[in-house]
C-alpha cells in the first residue's frame, strides 16, 4: 500500500473526501517529524511508538574496494510495533 492508496482507504473507512483524508495524513505525518525532530517519543497504543536513537561514528569497508572508511555519526528512527498490531500481523 502507497500513500495514494492509504488516503483513498482513510476516505472510504471515514466517510470523508479524498482531500480531507490527505489534510489528516499529512498533518499526521508532519506532527510526528516535529516531535522526532524534537527528540520526542511518539507513541500509540496497541499500535506501536517511534522513537529517536543516535548511532555512533565507526569504521566500514567499501565493498568493491576493500579499504576502511568512516561513516558519521547519525539520528536514526526506530518504529517498535505494539502488541495488538504484532498480533494481528501472526
Amino acid at each position: 500500500m502507497n500513500k495514494s492508496d492509504l488516503i483513498d482507504a482513510m476516505a472510504a473507512d471515514a466517510g470523508i473526501t479524498k482531500a480531507a483524508a490527505k489534510k489528516s495524513l499529512e498533518s499526521f505525518l508532519g506532527n510526528v517529524e516535529k516531535s522526532l525532530k524534537k527528540g520526542d517519543r511518539v507513541s500509540l497504543v496497541g499500535f506501536g511508538s517511534w522513537s529517536v536513537s543516535k548511532r555512533a561514528a565507526r569504521e566500514g569497508r567499501n565493498p568493491q574496494t576493500g579499504k576502511t572508511i568512516k561513516i558519521a555519526a547519525k539520528k536514526v528512527v526506530k518504529f517498535k510495533a505494539g502488541s495488538d498490531l504484532q498480533n494481528s500481523v501472526n
